[in-house]
């Protein structure tokens, strides 16, 4: 069973997922809250698999609720999903250096939805990589210049191949396609560089690509 926690300052949003994620068999709603500060101490309370987090909310903003939460030890196998009404805001960039898994409009449809929040569960995928690639192209160079990553030194040269694919939103499958790899093999790379480098999940890897200049946006096309 995946839990969740709805993060929302409107009553109605959060209503309308709740709906849609207790209809399911394996999805339950633990919890819901109106703001990043209620969201955290949530967190710590009912442990969710996945946090639904709305970014604009009063008080402490979701981009804040996203760093305390993923920056605590005891939260560690917490996702957040962060939630915009634009599949471009200017905020969502922040969202996933944060430490948010993903990110959805509110106006997914209810099938997406259901997807992100299992996707964001295992931790294994981006949440519409191709869309996440294109916001964090949009974004990376206004928020500062690139600078060389020593923590990239401790990658092989696969390991590398592997990351800057993953950064290019392609899955398991598609990375082992490109390189000739089993899939398993691929998912083992993905694992070992997430460890070596201390992320939580593949969009940290993705941001981290970025911010390090190991691949620059339009690098790869889709």
């Amino acid at each position: 069973m995946i839990t969740i926690l709805l993060a929302d300052d409107q009553r109605l949003v959060r209503a309308g997922f709740r709906s849609i994620l207790d209809d399911e068999d394996d999805l339950h709603v633990v919890g819901e809250v109106s703001d990043g500060d209620e969201a955290v101490a949530g967190c710590r309370e009912l442990r969710p698999d996945v946090v639904l987090m709305d970014i604009r909310m009063p008080g402490t903003d979701g981009i804040e609720a996203t760093r305390r939460i993923t920056a605590d030890p005891r939260l560690t196998e917490v996702r957040v999903v962060v939630l915009t009404t634009f599949d471009l805001d200017d905020h969502i960039y922040g969202a996933l250096r944060a430490g948010a898994t993903g990110f959805l409009v509110k106006d997914t449809e209810p099938e997406e939805l259901l997807q992100a929040v299992r996707v964001a569960a295992r931790g294994d995928a981006l949440i519409s990589p191709s869309v996440t690639r294109r916001l964090i192209a949009e974004f990376a160079g206004r928020v500062k210049a690139p600078e060389p990553g020593p923590r990239l030194n401790a990658l092989t040269d696969r390991e590398r191949e592997v990351m800057e694919l993953v950064a290019a939103g392609l899955t398991n499958d598609e990375i082992a396609g490109r390189l000739v790899l089993s899939p398993a093999t691929a998912k083992t790379h993905v694992s070992r560089i997430m460890s070596k480098l201390d992320v939580r999940d593949r969009s940290q890897l993705v941001v981290l690509a970025y911010e390090t200049g190991m691949v620059s946006p339009g690098w790869l096309t889709e």
